[in-house]
């Protein structure tokens, strides 16, 4: 549980960082509109640091999105079964699926990485920015989802052998279980 403690500390101050990359992106993209009507004048640069921003949010925030369970499922049905069963799915998801997934791009993104860091590579519009540092993201953003969902896979075996709680009870939001439970 140590190891799943330090990976969530992790991903949640990377994710809080990345907050900031929010704000960052639509001062820039604000910047480059008005600049862009007020004097005519733009720059591809202005325009790929906008997709770099965003593009950061998302891989870098990948794992923290996993850590706080608020990605992608069908809460439907996954809400509605058993916690066992709910802790069941997640382990094996994350056994068979995620960690697969998250370490097979890892490990193809990296040789591309680092052929655009060798090369120096820029990109291929007039005034463009250096693409290494986003290709970087890829599987850095990788590496941390990998490293959550080796974190919630500790958390779901722990629960599963009875020796914490329910994982997933922490992220429940209770002004919606009071909503959907029958009045006493």
């Amino acid at each position: 549980m140590g190891l799943a403690r330090a990976i969530d500390r992790l991903n949640n101050l990377v994710g809080r960082a990345v907050y900031w990359l929010v704000l960052a992106a639509v001062l820039v993209s604000a910047a480059n509109a008005s600049v862009r009507y007020a004097f005519d004048r733009s720059s591809n640069a202005w325009l790929e640091l906008q997709w770099y921003l965003y593009s950061a949010v998302f891989l870098l925030a990948a794992g923290y999105t996993l850590l706080h369970n608020e990605h992608v499922r069908i809460d439907v049905i996954f809400s509605r079964l058993p916690a066992r069963v709910r802790a069941w799915i997640d382990l094996l998801g994350g056994l068979f699926f995620l960690l697969p997934m998250a370490l097979t791009i890892m490990v193809l993104s990296w040789p591309l990485f680092v052929e655009s860091w060798v090369r120096d590579e820029y990109s291929s519009d007039a005034g463009g920015l250096v693409r290494w540092p986003v290709k970087l993201l890829i599987p850095v953003g990788f590496f941390l989802l990998s490293l959550q969902g080796l974190s919630e896979i500790i958390k779901r075996a722990a629960f599963l052998l009875g020796r914490i709680p329910d994982p997933l009870e922490r992220h429940r939001d209770p002004h919606l279980e009071d909503a959907e439970s029958p009045p006493q």
